[in-house]
């Protein structure tokens, strides 16, 4: 795939947006970037539209715009062009655009205010959010296990949630069903457990597909902070120096364990 002036666009995007993602890309093979940006943008975008906006209805219509773009991949119809859509279409297979569909339906949460209804809600947003797009980055690449992706994409979007816990508290959203210490460590606890599990199972990731982990590479070490001082997250502390970021990423690429 040519990295085109639509890639171009993605890669802008996630540049401003998402410079983890972004670090993580540009650590990646040359040739792997021009798949990646688009998921990536497509990632932006979906986790945007709920916030963009204080009407309700108009965010779901945001929402719906990406369920419909989406389907029309999965069910190989003429694509709407769009600078991340139409870079999207020739990475996604039907399978995994009909996988997202999900994956965007459960940002629905983000529009309102209602706390998650209990654990399995919780793990279900999460496993649909940060699980399936793990999941679509990796098969993109190459051959990856699902259960395997499924537990890494799980503990890194615990960590990532447990980061943005101080801006969603302040936009007057009910992010943890347990925000007292013993909850928050409770939760980093069992999402290192399936980065352990996931680990143990390294196998089952291709080679091809292992770039599509790179963007994971700070779960590990958040995690383990949090687990080990849950008060980090409500202070908004579990960011790394640029340096450690950096140099945690270079180990990473380095020697191949995400």
């Amino acid at each position: 795939m040519e990295f085109d002036d639509d890639v171009k666009a993605c890669a802008a995007l996630v540049h401003r947006a998402d410079p983890d993602r972004f670090m993580a890309v540009m650590a990646a093979p040359v040739t792997v970037r021009p798949l990646l940006f688009p998921l990536y943008a497509l990632n932006v975008e979906v986790a945007r539209a709920p916030w963009v906006t204080q009407e309700p209805m108009i965010a779901e219509m945001r929402l719906q715009w990406w369920r419909e773009a989406l389907q029309e991949i999965a069910e190989g119809q003429a694509v709407r062009r769009h600078e991340v859509v139409t870079p999207l279409s020739q990475v996604l297979s039907p399978h995994l655009a009909a996988m997202l569909d999900e994956y965007v339906a459960v940002r629905r949460w983000d529009i309102y205010r209602d706390p998650f209804e209990d654990e399995a809600h919780f793990d279900s947003y999460i496993n649909h959010s940060a699980g399936s797009l793990m999941v679509a980055a990796a098969q993109v690449l190459g051959s990856a296990d699902e259960d395997v992706l499924r537990d890494f994409g799980y503990a890194v979007g615990v960590a990532n949630w447990l980061r943005a816990i101080p801006d969603l508290e302040a936009r007057g959203r009910i992010p943890l069903l347990d925000g007292t210490p013993e909850g928050v460590r409770a939760l980093a606890g069992q999402a290192l457990d399936r980065l352990k599990r996931a680990r143990s199972n390294a196998s089952g990731i291709s080679a091809k597909a292992r770039p599509a982990l790179y963007a994971g590479w700070q779960a590990d070490w958040i995690l383990r902070r949090a687990v080990a001082r849950p008060e980090r997250v409500a202070a908004g502390d579990l960011a790394q120096g640029e340096i450690r970021r950096r140099f945690s990423l270079m180990r990473t690429v380095a020697s191949g364990r995400w």
